[in-house]
């Protein structure tokens, strides 16, 4: 039977559940930003995704998108809540009043409602809001999304972790699990507190293995030696795998570096090493990038994309950014080809709108992942994309 569903904020996990959810169920979609719900409602992705574009453009969804976030909480039987949670150096975690609002505002609007935090929070944040609200309706449950396939992730799920082991968790489970395209999902109930560790042990494992196959690659640059042989023979191993071993600039995105960050906070009366060692390992691989960069001596270094991958739209903590202002630290020209940046600049630099103007005014080209469009200019680009793959 349908259920009423509202889901807080239309980035790319709101965004992905509401075509997921609204296959079978009423979805209502709620964002601050109008432009994305007039596109949402004539039936235009906001976001890089070719599912959701495909879903929007051509599924017979039961979706609506508004500003109005009372009407929308009103009558949901279910309120998603999908809101950023940045990571706050200076408190030392992450920031998560976004959410902390949405909960008032469910409260206060439809009590009757149950709250589901999909926002990646820190260990212990669903019993401390249930604590400080004195609501019971709070679930967390994670979300396992990549940027540019979230659509596609929800639809084929590694797996369904809800927070909480009681009927109205395997019901919210069962909700998920009925409008995915998998068979056979796994699907796990088990205490709040395990379901948020779940999420940052996660994503911090998937930065340790981003950051080891770095720092093999910078070993196998260092003293010139063949990197991808030696990833293809280490990847041979079962137990290993041939999985997540294209060397980059270093993690980025969305979440694995705030992820990363937020987990070493929970680590802080827990003895610990390597936790630590995967944060400054990413700020050793943008280091080592950029010297090697700098040996070369080039007099104009041209940015290809600031976005991290293939197929995604976000640039946000990009690793090619961290090596482009320690560049210009050193005094080195930057320029731009970013083709969803409207601006003249960014951060000082000048964005050239122009490929093959690009092309001719840099001596070095730098891109984070290989592009076709690249092959003429080949002798000029430095990447450490061996596989060709994300």
């Amino acid at each position: 039977m349908p259920v009423k569903i509202t889901i807080i904020g239309a980035g790319y996990v709101g965004l992905s559940c509401a075509m997921l959810l609204s296959q079978r169920n009423e979805v209502i979609i709620v964002d601050i930003d109008k432009k994305k719900i007039n596109q949402i409602n004539n039936k235009i992705s906001p976001i890089i995704d070719s599912e959701i574009e495909d879903f929007l453009a051509n599924k017979k969804l039961n979706l609506n998108a508004t500003l109005d976030k009372n009407i929308a909480i009103k009558n949901a039987n279910y309120v998603i809540i999908a809101t950023p949670t940045d990571y706050d150096p200076e408190s030392n975690f992450f920031d998560t009043s976004s959410v902390e609002k949405v909960i008032q505002d469910v409260i206060r609007i439809n009590s009757d409602s149950i709250i589901v935090v999909k926002s990646t929070v820190p260990v212990g944040f669903t019993i401390n809001m249930k604590t400080k609200f004195n609501c019971d309706n709070i679930l967390f449950s994670p979300e396992f999304l990549r940027e540019g396939s979230a659509l596609y992730d929800n639809l084929y799920p590694s797996r369904i972790i809800i927070g909480e082991k009681s009927d109205r968790a395997k019901k919210l489970a069962s909700i998920f699990k009925d409008v995915s395209f998998k068979e056979d999902v796994e699907i796990l109930l088990t205490n709040s507190k395990e379901a948020e560790a779940v999420k940052l042990f996660s994503n911090t494992y998937l930065a340790m293995r981003i950051s080891y196959f770095n720092e093999l690659d910078s070993f196998a640059e260092q003293h010139n030696l063949d990197s991808k042989e030696i990833i293809i023979g280490v990847s041979m191993d079962p137990r290993i795998g041939n999985h997540y071993n294209n060397p980059s600039f270093g993690y980025g995105g969305y979440c694995l570096p705030k992820d990363v960050k937020q987990l070493r906070a929970n680590y802080q009366d827990v003895p610990s090493t390597l936790i630590n060692a995967i944060v400054e390992a990413n700020t050793s691989r943008k280091d080592f990038i950029a010297d090697s960069i700098i040996k070369k001596s080039p007099k104009v270094v041209g940015i290809y994309r600031l976005i991290m991958k293939h197929g995604s739209d976000n640039f946000r903590s990009s690793s090619i950014q961290g090596v482009m202002k320690r560049l210009k630290a050193k005094g080195i020209e930057i320029v731009i080809y970013e083709p969803t940046l409207l601006d003249e600049q960014f951060f000082n630099s000048k964005v050239i709108k122009d490929l093959k103007q690009f092309k001719e005014m840099s001596s070095l080209i730098l891109t984070n992942r290989m592009d076709s469009k690249l092959q003429d200019s080949k002798d000029k680009v430095y990447t450490r994309d061996l596989f060709n793959n994300n």
